[in-house]
């Protein structure tokens, strides 16, 4: 069932988190909604313009229409995850999603502004809600590198004053994550007493974090011994994390890297072990057997498994 991702944030609030999942290929999309089947979890379904440019976006819907067809249980949302204008202009104009994130967190407040206000006015009138980013992670998404020393965390006492003046209807805020696959190092992590502090502000507002990956180190070490050379001795956002940041509003998590990190394993232990072989869909279906457990895994820790029945 297609809903729109302000439901389940009215729903959620403060009791659990909806994954909101980037997917580019056939394998991620039917590994994530076997996965929300299995557990009966809503799950946001996100892609990013870098996947839209690589798959087409026609093609990657059509997918996820498909996996709904033959998964007819499954509560989900369709997301344009950091999206430009044009990408923005093009998925409302075609239709498909439910939701759209405009990122003008890079440009100065008032022109983040200007830039969401108009995004908001063109998706509420296609009948979409907007997730817009105030502050700045660091690390990579997608083909977009943002060093640490210009990552700024985002300031509560600008959250109201954008929210009232552009309408969005979520807000992605910068309290230490990042994006990629190097996340934190030593005492580095979320940022609680700005989550707190927001939420005083704001209270019943659903916020979005970003860059909410484990990066388990054991599948980094298993890339490793088969030829990878990912660097170690960083970590991803913790399941303690992710619980606590849970009460503070935190209603969507966006999970990408893990999904990369676990390709890459899969596929670098089945051409190393297996050098005689060459069939794509024998490491294909390894990784969606191997994925569909990791969703449903995080379902669990993030408190959504089995809240699909209250839709």
């Amino acid at each position: 069932m297609l809903i729109s991702p302000e439901i389940m944030f009215g729903k959620c609030y403060g009791r659990y988190a909806v994954a909101a999942i980037n997917v580019f290929n056939m394998e991620q999309v039917l590994g994530v909604f076997r996965a929300a089947d299995r557990a009966s979890s809503p799950v946001i379904i996100q892609t990013t313009p870098v996947a839209r440019n690589y798959a087409e976006p026609q093609m990657l819907l059509a997918m996820i229409s498909a996996a709904a067809a033959l998964y007819p249980k499954v509560v989900y949302a369709i997301h344009l995850d950091h999206g430009n204008e044009a990408h923005i202009a093009h998925a409302l104009e075609k239709g498909g999603y439910t939701s759209v994130m405009i990122d003008a967190s890079h440009d100065p407040l008032e022109e983040n502004i200007r830039r969401t206000r108009e995004v908001v006015k063109a998706a509420h009138r296609a009948g979409c809600v907007v997730e817009a980013e105030l502050g700045v992670l660091s690390g990579v998404e997608d083909d977009m590198d943002i060093d640490a020393s210009h990552a700024r965390y985002t300031q509560p006492d600008d959250v109201a004053y954008f929210v009232q003046e552009t309408g969005c209807n979520s807000l992605a805020i910068a309290v230490g994550t990042s994006h990629g696959a190097y996340k934190f190092s030593g005492k580095q992590g979320i940022q609680f007493h700005i989550l707190e502090e927001i939420q005083q502000k704001m209270p019943g507002f659903p916020l979005v974090l970003h860059g909410g990956s484990a990066v388990n180190p054991e599948e980094i070490s298993r890339i490793n011994a088969h030829g990878g050379k990912m660097k170690q001795g960083s970590r991803g956002v913790s399941d303690q994390e992710i619980t606590e940041a849970i009460k503070y509003g935190i209603c969507k998590i966006n999970v990408a890297t893990d999904l990369r990190v676990l390709w890459a394993r899969v596929h670098r232990e089945f051409f190393a072990e297996t050098p005689d072989l060459f069939d794509p869909v024998i490491p294909g279906g390894t990784y969606m057997k191997e994925l569909e457990q990791f969703c449903i895994e995080k379902f669990e820790k993030l408190g959504s498994a089995g809240k699909a029945e209250e839709y």
